[in-house]
């Protein structure tokens, strides 16, 4: 798949290419993005050219990862995002922002404008967030771009060699008014537990 480039009022969202290696590698060196990601520390430029010139069109090319930098117009970059097919109509959602952009809602209006792509585009019918339990900053990102906090998972990222507990959410076609590519049936919530099998 050719990447696309995504349009808000204040921001675009545009795959990164080798004229953003150095601007990633900047930002990349704030100690909080190397802490909550699973991206190399130290990050050194290899690593920030491998990821603008292999993985990030990789990933547009096999379709299994869609990568956008996030940019104001003026060209200056704000932070990253990824959407990564998980399963048939299930991406996960993970991103970054750059330390001297953050505040300003750039994130937050990102992952809205991805996600609805992802639902109106890939056939999408669940994008999911996960961080690792403590990223504070992450979790507001997600619950104000609409994403229902569904709980907490054991062990279930592993951040640099180290197994970690993670919250999940998740956004859906309906949240942002939207429809779903198949039918969807919530569990009921106001009938008492099953009883009798186990």
């Amino acid at each position: 798949m050719e990447p696309v480039t995504l349009t808000t009022d204040r921001l675009v969202l545009r795959a990164p290419g080798p004229q953003d290696t150095d601007a990633v590698h900047t930002c990349a060196q704030d100690p909080d993005i190397q802490r909550w990601t699973t991206i190399p520390s130290p990050y050194l430029p290899e690593h920030a050219r491998s990821f603008t010139e292999q993985l990030s069109p990789d990933g547009w090319a096999d379709r299994s990862m869609f990568t956008f930098g996030v940019f104001l117009p003026d060209g200056a970059l704000t932070g990253m995002l990824s959407l990564t097919m998980r399963s048939p109509g299930t991406a996960e959602i993970g991103f970054w922002a750059a330390k001297e952009h953050r505040g300003r809602g750039y994130t937050t209006e990102a992952a809205r404008t991805a996600s609805r792509w992802a639902f109106t585009h890939l056939g999408v019918d669940r994008v999911e967030w996960r961080a690792e339990v403590g990223n504070t900053a992450s979790r507001a990102v997600a619950e104000k771009a609409g994403f229902t906090l569904e709980g907490t998972l054991r062990s279930a990222t592993d951040n640099k060699g180290v197994r970690r507990d993670c919250w999940v959410a998740s956004l859906l076609p309906s949240d942002l008014g939207l429809p779903s590519t198949t039918p969807y049936l919530p569990a009921p919530t106001d009938r008492p537990a099953p009883t009798g099998a186990a």
